[in-house]
């Protein structure tokens, strides 16, 4: 059995859908809009190769929208069909993917975290289980995957670049920021294509305040990453939070409409990149003018389009931004409507979370500033569940001091204040947020 440049099987009868296989996986890490047709090259070459339709319906889960589980209930089935004559490790992640279109990511992240420990080399498994971990807030994993797949491979095995980019960003969400750097920077080294570990290295220098490192970080020409999926749009948001912590408004709003700002496939990554980059923007005053619109609409074209508890909580606030707010409380109720039908984790941690947070964000909007303290601050600091990163969930943050402070609690706002400046002493934004506090 033909094996791929990761020395794992692959079942196939065709080299060429090898060849495509492993410029998919190659080219998908590194976050290259080609990985997609490499797919359809190597199924192409080979229609009954597993391992590719699995990687296209994980391509396809991918995008955050239910509109394409019909499409990926197919290629399950094909890949069912054809994975009883494959490799166990095949069989496993047809497993996994079925998991996954079920809403069942908690155990689809189980199945990859089992292919991890038996076969380390398996760099879709890791990256998948990766993505599962870091949606469902579960730094633990997010770190122990990586970890393991590096302890297990070292150094020099192929691939060994991504899985140190992976593991800096566990590293970097774990707290410890000189080994996410160390291992970062590192990763950046041995591959300058590697987006996943320059993105790690940027969370670490926000997350220590270093600003002006961090614009020099990622200080590359507009269009850079034209070539590569809408992640690369994350790395223009970074790069606009440390011009906005160093009070350069007009080149965050210069990103914004030349990187940030959401085109028309409204990608769930870019929903949430613009949304609180623009809710940061008022938060400090800046006028955003009519931005908010495209985002509202788009919020309203998504109702009932619920997949993930952390783009949904952003369409809340693009519509209660654009002030529409009968619009939101239709978002609001269609997801009190889809938590209420249960079935999946993200139905779970909508009812959990998602519900109640969007409850302040729309109390907030309507300037009803003690309710929106009252039900932001009950959260205190766990909206992990959500997902994503401490950089992204610290829009809610702001928002909660925002809401405390023009509720009239200037003690407990001096207390947030001063606990986050303890923690961030670089950062102008609690700094200059204290010095406006009356005495």
């Amino acid at each position: 059995m033909p094996q791929d440049s990761f020395g794992l099987e692959l079942t196939t009868v065709s080299d060429e859908a090898v060849r495509a296989w492993d410029r998919a996986v190659t080219e998908s890490l590194e976050h290259r809009l080609s990985a997609s047709e490499r797919v359809k090259e190597a199924l192409d070459a080979d229609p009954d190769c597993a391992m590719a339709l699995v990687f296209r319906g994980a391509m396809m889960l991918m995008i955050g929208t239910n509109r394409v589980y019909g499409k990926v209930g197919d290629v399950l089935a094909h890949a069912k069909r054809v994975s009883k004559g494959t490799t166990r490790r095949e069989q496993m992640h047809v497993s996994a993917l079925e998991h996954w279109l079920a809403g069942e990511t908690g155990r689809a992240r189980n199945v990859w975290r089992e292919i991890v420990a038996e076969w380390p080399g398996d760099l879709v498994a890791l990256r998948m289980h990766h993505h599962a971990s870091f949606w469902s807030g579960n730094r633990e994993e997010l770190l122990a995957g990586p970890l393991s797949a590096y302890e297990a491979l070292g150094e020099n095995a192929p691939g060994a670049g991504f899985v140190k980019g992976m593991l800096a960003f566990g590293y970097e969400e774990s707290g410890d920021y000189a080994q996410a750097e160390k291992f970062g920077r590192e990763a950046m080294a041995a591959n300058e294509n590697d987006l996943w570990s320059l993105h790690a290295v940027a969370h670490v220098l926000e997350m220590q305040c270093r600003h002006g490192e961090g614009r020099e970080l990622l200080d590359y020409p507009f269009g850079t990453w034209d070539d590569r999926t809408p992640f690369k749009d994350h790395l223009w948001w970074h790069s606009a939070l440390f011009a906005l912590e160093q009070g350069d408004a007009p080149r965050v709003l210069e990103l914004y409409d030349r990187e940030v700002r959401i085109d028309e496939n409204g990608f769930y990554l870019d929903v949430q990149n613009a949304a609180s980059l623009l809710a940061r923007l008022e938060l400090v005053g800046i006028d955003v003018g009519d931005r908010w619109e495209e985002l509202a609409d788009l919020a309203v074209s998504r109702t009932g389009d619920h997949v993930m508890p952390f783009t949904d909580v952003h369409f809340m606030l693009a519509l209660t931004g654009a002030g529409r707010l009968d619009a939101a409380r239709n978002y609001l109720a269609s997801l009190k409507t889809f938590a209420g039908a249960g079935g999946n984790d993200a139905a779970a941690v909508t009812g959990n979370v998602a519900v109640p947070l969007c409850e302040g964000l729309l109390a907030y909007a309507e300037d009803r500033f003690a309710d929106a303290a009252d039900i932001l601050c009950a959260f205190d600091h766990d909206l992990s569940p959500l997902g994503a990163s401490h950089a992204q969930r610290d829009i809610f943050q702001q928002l909660k001091i925002d809401a405390v402070t023009r509720a009239g609690r200037t003690e407990i706002a001096r207390q947030l204040l001063e606990a986050r400046h303890r923690q961030r002493p670089e950062s102008t934004w609690a700094g200059q947020r204290l010095q406006r506090l009356p005495n």
